[in-house]
């Protein structure tokens, strides 16, 4: 839950405050803390969580009491989490719940008192209508009279736990060392009125000390460790004090303040030299009415003046090298905020990393750099470079032509050891003259490497030049007099074509020429790489019929004599469609684009002996043709 701390300042002090010389925190450690000592509180102590009325208890935490109507608190005021407060539940009648003497005021001294209060009770608590803390503080003389008194009013319940300081200012009687805290809880107990108490101190008041060093706008300054410096430091002093003294103090690492001998005035100038050691060195001025000089329990003190003295960075320079000539070469630096890099042949860089691109040999040698921290201390390292030469990648050709299936051997030439990728078609990745025989055309590039892993790299063209295929086709019929185109097709590069023999072409140098041969004929097909790679060659027939004979008659009776009937002149006319009816006008058999033979069979089973009607739809001329055809058994 979040804590919330809120100084009520109207009755606090307006000037500087000394050091407490009663600081009550109720101390710190595991749950619960130690019961006060009887003459601090007439209310009874508890062990546990969540006292009852009239009842207290000393805790670093509470846990959402009596039914989750009390905050939880998990620290103290301060946020310490181990840290004790002192957790009261108010008795049912008004009373003083805290009492503690103070002994050792100085007299005719103006003192702050302040303690740190928070309401306990959430909002919703009691309907609502809960009993609110309402306290007054009192100081009094051992005899019981008053010297000074304050009242908190309600102190109202929060959303979440808010700690408020209350405090205000009294000054002691001339004679009056010792003097006694009373708090007194105003409100009836009950159904509410539950609160946290923590950090009752008690510090001088006095004038307001505003001090400064000169010639800075912070009270903080910063100097680098072995660099002798000196600072004047200067207070001013409002209205306050009658007679007043002053002294300058001192604290070394947050330590124990002490008087500087000597140093009585505003001013103080203090030398640093370059042997000062490293750490933290405050300052501040106190006061007192003359004749409490000797007393620190009635001096008043400024806010520190504060000189760091820092360690100079430690820097750390390297590089990634060695480097290898036209390569990028990285500067780097750790230990600083700032870094500047001066080097060879009058390099200047700054940043980490700092790049050197393209790095030649004659730019190896020392780079140092200048690393500066946030507190602006500064120091050098430095790095050595080396650049190592890099071997240039060479070839025996750049590029070279190859027919598929044939092998070259590549050439590298320039380093010591050789990678050749892509390792597809070749012999061997990892040698400078590999044996190459890619299906595809390919470049191959190689890596060559020296002895300090430097590299370049070149690169091998292989065209790859397919050898030629050569497909005449399927063979063709035709009806004399009537042209075919041959359906010849070939594969590779740069290829020339030619028929033979030339007759009855077209043209014998396109893959399909037209041919209208007067008589059966064989053409050959040669395809020929102009590249060199080859010849292929592949034959086709046409087929030529004077006309469309159809047999009238066969006889499918397994003597092996037309066994079938067949019309080859059909193959002419790729579209014709052919039915056969028997004599009962059902169809027997149907051919369409595809000139197989009727063996006679109907359904699976020999058709009877007889006549049978065909009907051939060529789908051009001559048309349609009809007749009969006989089978013989």
């Amino acid at each position: 839950m979040l804590l919330v701390s809120r100084a009520v300042t109207a009755q606090l002090c307006q000037g500087s405050l000394g050091d407490p010389i009663v600081n009550i925190t109720f101390g710190s450690g595991a749950n619960p803390g130690p019961q006060l000592s009887a003459a601090a509180t007439n209310y009874q102590y508890f062990s546990s969580d969540c006292p009852n009325d009239g009842f207290y208890t000393v805790r670093n935490s509470t846990s959402a009491c009596f039914g989750n109507s009390w905050h939880t608190l998990n620290t103290d005021h301060t946020g310490n989490s181990n840290g004790y407060f002192m957790l009261v539940n108010a008795s049912i009648l008004p009373s003083a719940f805290y009492l503690d003497t103070v002994k050792g005021l100085c007299g005719n001294t103006t003192y702050e008192f302040a303690a740190w209060v928070t309401n306990v009770m959430l909002q919703s608590a009691c309907n609502g209508n809960g009993n609110k803390p309402n306290l007054t503080f009192s100081i009094e003389k051992t005899d019981g009279t008053k010297l000074q008194t304050y009242n908190s009013g309600d102190i109202p319940s929060q959303s979440s736990p808010v700690w408020q300081q209350f405090g205000f200012f009294f000054t002691t009687p001339s004679s009056v060392s010792d003097i006694v805290l009373r708090i007194f809880n105003n409100a009836p107990g009950g159904c509410g009125n539950d609160l946290a108490l923590d950090d009752i101190t008690f510090r001088p008041c006095g004038p307001k000390l505003t001090p400064s060093i000169t010639g800075n706008i912070s009270t903080t300054a910063s100097v680098c460790q072995g660099i002798a410096t000196s600072f004047t430091f200067t207070c001013s002093v409002s209205p306050g004090f009658n007679n007043p003294v002053f002294q300058w103090q001192q604290s070394i690492n947050n330590g124990v303040w002490t008087d500087i001998a000597g140093q009585t005035t505003t001013s103080l100038t203090r030398n640093f030299p370059a042997t000062t050691a490293i750490g933290n060195y405050s300052f501040r001025l106190s006061a007192s009415e003359i004749g409490n000089a000797n007393s620190l329990q009635c001096r008043v003190v400024s806010i520190p003046l504060i000189v760091d003295v820092n360690a100079n960075p430690v820097p750390a320079a390297t590089s990634n090298g060695p480097a290898c000539e036209g390569s990028t070469l990285l500067l780097t630096a750790t230990g600083g905020t700032k870094y500047a890099w001066t080097g060879v042949n009058n390099f200047l860089a700054t940043g980490s990393p700092a790049a050197i691109n393209s790095i030649q040999q004659m730019q190896a040698g020392k780079y140092y750099v200048l690393v500066t921290d946030s507190n602006g201390c500064k120091n050098i390292d430095s790095t050595i470079v080396l650049v190592n030469p890099t071997p240039v990648a060479g070839t025996s050709f750049k590029t070279v032509t190859i027919c598929t299936g044939d092998a070259t051997q590549l050439s590298a030439s320039g380093g010591t050891l050789y990678s050749w990728t892509p390792a597809a078609g070749l012999s061997a990745a990892l040698v400078s003259n590999p044996i190459a025989s890619p299906a595809i055309t390919t470049q191959y590039v190689v890596t060559v490497s020296n002895q300090f892993a430097c590299a370049d790299t070149a690169a091998v063209l292989v065209n790859v030049n397919e050898k030629p295929t050569a497909n005449a086709g399927p063979d063709k019929t035709i009806i004399k007099g009537r042209p075919v185109t041959l359906s010849g097709t070939a594969t590779g590069q740069s290829v020339i074509y030619s028929w033979s023999p030339s007759l009855y072409l077209d043209d014998a140098q396109i893959i399909q020429p037209i041919a209208t041969p007067p008589a059966d004929i064989n053409y050959v097909l040669t395809v020929t790489s102009a590249n060199g790679c080859g010849i292929a060659t592949d034959a086709m027939h046409i087929f030529v019929y004077n006309d469309i004979y159809i047999p009238t008659a066969f006889s499918p009776n397994g003597d092996g004599l037309n066994e079938t009937w067949k019309i080859p002149a059909l193959a002419a006319f790729p579209t014709f469609e052919l039915t056969v009816f028997n004599r009962y006008g059902q169809l027997v058999f149907k051919n369409k684009n595809n000139n197989l033979p009727w063996d006679g069979t109907y359904k699976g089973q020999p058709a009877p002996a007889g006549a049978y009607v065909y009907n051939i739809n060529l789908h051009q001329f001559p048309g349609i043709l009809k007749g009969t055809v006989m089978i013989v058994r």
